[in-house]
C-alpha cells in the first residue's frame, strides 16, 4: 500500500472483490476448514485491505469503496453454506464501514451480482444444479429462464460499479445494488 500511495498520491477508489466458490455443500456437510477458507477470502481479506487503505482515504478527505458481493446473501439457496456465509460476513463489514466512515466522507456500497457468465459462474451453476461439466458447459443453458432472456455479464456489474464511483452517486452510501436482471426480487 505504501508504494501505491507514494506513486499515485493516495487512494481515492477501492473495489473489494474476493472470488472463491464453494463446492455446493449444505450447512451440515460443510466442514470447518472449507468454511474458514471462504470466510478468509470474503471477509478477513477485505477487512485487512480496509485497514490498509481507509486511513489514507481519511487523510485525503474522502473516497469510494465498492464491495462485490452476491445476491446469495439475500435469497440464500441451499447447498451454498460456505459461500453464502462468507459473502454475508463481507456485507456486514461493508455496512459497518459505511456507518463508521460517514464523517470522513468515504462512500461505502455493495454491488451484489447474480450468476455471471464467467468460469466461476459456470462452476457455481453446476454446483447449485448438481450437473457435471459435460452437462453444463456455460450458463447460456439457463438463458431462457433468466430475466431479459440472458445471464448477467461482467459489463453489467461494471456499470453498477461505475455509477457508484460517479458524481451521480454523491449522496449514496451504505447501499446494496443487486445486478441480477430482477431475478432475486421480481417474479414473472
Amino acid at each position: 500500500m505504501d508504494e501505491i500511495h507514494a506513486a499515485h498520491g493516495g487512494l481515492d477508489i477501492a473495489i473489494v472483490n474476493g472470488g472463491n466458490a464453494s463446492r455446493g455443500r449444505s450447512v451440515v456437510d460443510t466442514d470447518e476448514k472449507e468454511l474458514w477458507n471462504l470466510v478468509e477470502t470474503h471477509a478477513l481479506g477485505p477487512h485487512q485491505l480496509c485497514r490498509a487503505f481507509i486511513p489514507e482515504m481519511r487523510k485525503k478527505g474522502g473516497g469510494h469503496v465498492v464491495f462485490i458481493s452476491s445476491v446469495a446473501t439475500k435469497g440464500m439457496a441451499g447447498n451454498g453454506a460456505p459461500y453464502n456465509m462468507g459473502k454475508a460476513a463481507m456485507e456486514a463489514l461493508a455496512l459497518t464501514l459505511a456507518k463508521e466512515e460517514l464523517a470522513h466522507r468515504i462512500h461505502v456500497n455493495i454491488v451484489a451480482p447474480g450468476l455471471v457468465e464467467t468460469d466461476m459462474g459456470v462452476r457455481l451453476a453446476r454446483a447449485m444444479q448438481g450437473k457435471s461439466k459435460e452437462e453444463m458447459q456455460d450458463l447460456r443453458a439457463m438463458d431462457a429462464a433468466a430475466p431479459f432472456g440472458r445471464v448477467c455479464q461482467p459489463e453489467d456489474i461494471a456499470g453498477a460499479v461505475l455509477f457508484l464511483l460517479s458524481p451521480w452517486s454523491g449522496y449514496v452510501t451504505g447501499q446494496r445494488i443487486e445486478v441480477d436482471g430482477g431475478s432475486s426480487g421480481i417474479r414473472r
